[in-house]
C-alpha cells in the first residue's frame, strides 16, 4: 500500500512547494527551484522503479539523467546543439560547466511525457514523436522562466521567437533533437513493460497535466511572462490537451482500471 501511496505524496509535495516559488526571491527560490527539480526526479524515477521494476527505472537514468548530462556539457563547452549559454553558480554545484541538477529536470519530465504518449497512440513512430514534443515543448515554459532569474545567460540570444527576446530559436531546436534521441533509445532498454499503461500511471499523468495548466497560469498572472505562457501553452497542448482529454473519458465510461491500457490502433478500433 505505502508504494502505491508514494508517488501521491511525492506530487502532493512537489505541488505545494511550486505553488511556493512565486511567493519567493533571491536565494530561497533558488534554493527551492533545487528542491522542486529534485522532488520530480525522485517522483518519476520512483515511479518506474515501484510500476516497472530496475530495468525500466535503470533505463530513464541511463538515457534521461546520463543523457541529458552529456547533451548539455556538449552544449556548454561547444554551443552544440542549444547555443552558447552559461550557467550561473545560483543553482548548486556544476560539473563541467553544468549544474548537476539539470539532468535531474530532464529526467523528471521525460518519464510522463513518454507514458503520455503511450496511453495516447500504439504507434512506435507516434510515441517516440509524440513524447519528444511533450518534453522538448515544456522549455517553451522553463527556459524563459530560469533566463529571468539570472540561472543561465545566452551569449547569442538570436533569432528568438516573438516575445522570447534572450533565447535563441536553437535552443528549442535542440531540446526538440534530443528529446527524439532520448525517447527513440528509452524504450528499447526499458523493455516491454514501458510500452503500456495502467492504474498506477495516474500519478505521472496528474504530474504532466499539472505542469501544464499550472505553467499557463503562473506565467500568464504571478511571473508576469506572458509570452512564454502562451508559447508553452500552445506547444504542451500537443499532448497535454489529448491526455486530459482521453482521461476524462475513461472516467466517463469507468474504463480506468489497474489493467493495462491499450491505445486505439489506427484503422483497427475505429472500424470496429
Amino acid at each position: 500500500m505505502i508504494p502505491r501511496r508514494l508517488p501521491w505524496a511525492l506530487l502532493a509535495v512537489l505541488v505545494l512547494a511550486q505553488i511556493c516559488y512565486p511567493l519567493t526571491d533571491g536565494a530561497t527560490r533558488a534554493g527551492l527551484t533545487v528542491a522542486t527539480v529534485v522532488l520530480g526526479y525522485l517522483l518519476s524515477v520512483g515511479h518506474a522503479l515501484l510500476s516497472r521494476g530496475a530495468r525500466t527505472a535503470g533505463a530513464l537514468v541511463a538515457v534521461a539523467t546520463g543523457g541529458g548530462f552529456a547533451i548539455e556539457a556538449v552544449g556548454v563547452a561547444t554551443g552544440v546543439p542549444f547555443g552558447s549559454y552559461d550557467y550561473s553558480g545560483e543553482l548548486g554545484p556544476k560539473l563541467a560547466g553544468v549544474p548537476l541538477i539539470i539532468p535531474l529536470a530532464w529526467t523528471w519530465m521525460a518519464w510522463p511525457a513518454w507514458l503520455a504518449a503511450v496511453r495516447l497512440t500504439s504507434s512506435r513512430p507516434g510515441r517516440i514523436a509524440l513524447a519528444a514534443v511533450g518534453l522538448a515543448a515544456w522549455d517553451l515554459f522553463l527556459d524563459p522562466q530560469m533566463v529571468a532569474e539570472g540561472y543561465w545567460v545566452w551569449r547569442d540570444a538570436t533569432p528568438a521567437l516573438p516575445g522570447l527576446p534572450g533565447i535563441p530559436v536553437s535552443n528549442y531546436l535542440g531540446w526538440l533533437l534530443f528529446a527524439v534521441l532520448l525517447m527513440s533509445a528509452l524504450r528499447p532498454l526499458a523493455g516491454a513493460t514501458a510500452d503500456r499503461t495502467d492504474g498506477r500511471d495516474a500519478p505521472m499523468f496528474g504530474l504532466y497535466l499539472w505542469t501544464y495548466f499550472s505553467s499557463v497560469l503562473a506565467h500568464a498572472v504571478f511571473l508576469r511572462l506572458p509570452a512564454s505562457s502562451v508559447w508553452g501553452a500552445a506547444g504542451m497542448a500537443v499532448t497535454a490537451l489529448p491526455l486530459a482529454g482521453t482521461l476524462l473519458r475513461a472516467r466517463r465510461d469507468g474504463t480506468d482500471r489497474r489493467e493495462p491500457h491499450r491505445a486505439p490502433r489506427p484503422g483497427v478500433d475505429a472500424a470496429a
